[in-house]
């Protein structure tokens, strides 16, 4: 039905369809619809963004609807308040996030819910490129670049095998390497 190739161009090509001159909440929200039918739920840009594109294009827009909507968006946030308090500061501050991201991924896996999941997907990615940044910076600072390098390890591993992480973490922390390099941690 719709003969747009990417994502920008089936946005201009909703807007021309309504045959309207200006954009406010129930176009973006008939826009976000084909969007989300066409390539998914990740690929719906937020309203401002949808408008912003519009506007460019010659809409007028309806600027104190668009900002109720985004306001109402930006307010129904469920699962803002279940990634607070992630830190990995230090090996155990780094377990006790991925405990939480573990138990929030147990959660939402017996919930079904799909985007649940990819919010703690994405969380542990880039919980684990922090880590990972945070060792490239590092380089006058051994022992803080070997905890940052762990701690992107670890998430290395909860990332591709979340289910046996707990054991392999208790293992990799008996092994002489790690009691070499950090002690006896207790991350638990």
């Amino acid at each position: 039905m719709w003969l747009s190739r990417t994502k920008n161009d089936l946005i201009i090509e909703v807007w021309e369809k309504l045959d309207c001159e200006s954009i406010g909440a129930s176009e973006i929200e008939a826009i976000e619809t084909v969007v989300r039918d066409q390539y998914g739920e990740s690929a719906v840009e937020s309203p401002m963004v949808i408008a912003r594109l519009l506007a460019d294009e010659g809409a007028e827009l309806r600027h104190s609807e668009l900002m109720e909507l985004y306001v109402k968006r930006a307010t129904d946030r469920p699962y803002d308040a279940a990634f607070v308090d992630l830190d990995i500061r230090d090996l155990k501050s780094a377990a006790g996030t991925i405990k939480k991201l573990e138990n929030l991924r147990r959660k939402y896996a017996a919930d079904n819910d799909k985007n649940g999941l990819r919010l703690v997907r994405q969380k542990g990615i880039q919980l684990k490129t922090a880590a990972t940044e945070m060792a490239a910076k590092m380089s006058a600072d051994a022992v803080g670049r070997q905890i940052a390098e762990e701690i992107a390890q670890w998430f290395t591993v909860w990332l591709q095998t979340p289910d046996v992480f707990e054991s392999w973490v208790d293992l990799r922390q008996n092994t002489r390497e790690f009691i070499e390099k950090f002690g006896r941690v207790r991350t638990s």
